[in-house]
């Protein structure tokens, strides 16, 4: 059996397109011997894994993109519920939660959020969490009855608040408008929120949930520092959009790391072939066996 990081990966990609294979599926024999070849794989990738020496941003607080993906209306109520689940698994972490941007839909949904999670270990563990997410259930809104399938995508990148990024006057563009998010009407009538266009990376950064536009100028422009950072940390890929489409995805409903059965009550993992059941649990936040497997 292969013993180096890369062979390993490499067999458990084989293994995991034989179980693709329709001829394969029928023989109860072979896939019983492939399923305890890949539990073996899998189990040498994690002893290798946790032989590494830890990294210097395992420690560092993490930023989560959440956006909604294929499903429409559906997609942005379960990329609300992710955004729960993980604000719950932080509290009981005793992790300090903190809203950067938002963009909500009429039923409460979100299109996008980003939100910064502080707190010892917490980009080492949320990290697992990159990835489309996807959700099957019969949603609120449907009259027939129909399950639906939606996904929503999730993006962790790691907040170094020592990252030595020089954001030169000339390169940023900002835009100001009205929030548009909760907290009031004297929010509301104020130019508070800001957009920041960085010229060179091409990237853009906002937030607009503090209540003076300073705080959220400076909101923004660590926001910018974190994905800078990431970018120059990332010398393989030419954008950061690049690096983020490695983690999520297109949203796509083919695309998933997670699958979230509502009408089974299953959580199933696609990354280590392994489900859970008690979703209303997991959904609360207690994540703990979900990550770490």
């Amino acid at each position: 059996m292969p013993e180096t990081p890369e062979e390993l990966q490499k067999r458990r990609d084989e293994l995991t397109a034989l179980f693709a294979d329709p001829a394969i599926l029928s023989n109860s024999e072979r896939v019983k011997a492939l399923s305890f070849e890949f539990t073996e794989v899998q189990k040498k990738i994690s002893q290798l894994q946790s032989q590494e020496p830890r990294g210097a941003l395992d420690g560092a607080p993490a930023i989560i993109e959440i956006r909604a993906g294929t499903g429409g209306q559906e997609a942005a109520l379960f990329a609300g519920e992710l955004l729960r689940m993980y604000e719950k698994f932080a509290a009981k972490k005793g992790w300090r939660v903190s809203v950067i941007d938002e963009n909500k839909d009429d039923l409460g949904g979100y299109k996008e959020v980003v939100v910064e999670i502080k707190g010892t270990g917490a980009y080492n563990l949320l990290r697992q969490e990159a990835g489309t997410h996807r959700v099957q259930r019969i949603p609120s809104t449907e009259k027939s009855g129909r399950i639906h399938t939606s996904t929503a995508t999730v993006a962790v990148l790691p907040e170094v608040t020592n990252a030595k990024i020089n954001l030169r006057p000339e390169d940023l563009e900002f835009e100001t408008a009205k929030s548009s998010g909760a907290g009031g009407q004297n929010v509301n009538k104020r130019m508070t929120a800001i957009r920041v266009y960085h010229k060179p990376s091409g990237l853009v950064v906002a937030c607009q949930v503090e209540r003076s536009l300073e705080q959220n100028r400076q909101r923004a422009l660590q926001l910018l520092k974190v994905k800078l950072y990431a970018l120059e940390q990332e010398k393989t890929q030419t954008s950061l959009s690049q690096e983020r489409l490695s983690q999520i995805g297109r949203g796509e409903r083919a695309e998933k790391i997670k699958t979230y059965n509502f009408p089974q009550d299953r959580l199933t993992d696609h990354r280590v072939n392994t489900t859970w059941h008690n979703l209303a649990s997991i959904m609360e936040g207690n994540l703990d066996e979900v990550i770490t497997s």
